[in-house]
């Protein structure tokens, strides 16, 4: 298992917020994309590191901030605010992202 970043995750929800700059993100996105992350959404509020979301930190003008998978190419991209507290700031496919 990898290191986490969040110390005492296990058997805690995981509270996630979403920045403004997230959401007119995900409103141009394809519904598909949209049902895609709220399942992951779900899935990552109880455990942040499954495997198929392929959670891992992020480096260059992202350093500091982590992306899971959503679907095929798209990414969401977030912020540890605290052990158990996450903000979502981008989502994207994968070159829009990390242009």
């Amino acid at each position: 298992m990898p290191k986490t970043p969040l110390p005492g995750w296990k058997n805690r929800k995981v509270n996630a917020h979403i920045h403004k700059s997230f959401t007119k993100a995900y409103d141009r996105l394809d519904s598909k994309v949209q049902r895609s992350f709220k399942r992951r959404l779900l899935k990552f509020r109880n455990d942040p590191f499954q495997v198929e979301l392929n959670n891992h930190p992020l480096k260059g003008r992202w350093q500091g901030y982590r992306s899971i998978n959503i679907s095929g190419d798209f990414r969401a991209i977030y912020k540890n605010v605290d052990t158990d507290r996450v903000v979502f700031v981008a989502i994207g496919s994968h070159s829009q992202l990390y242009k």
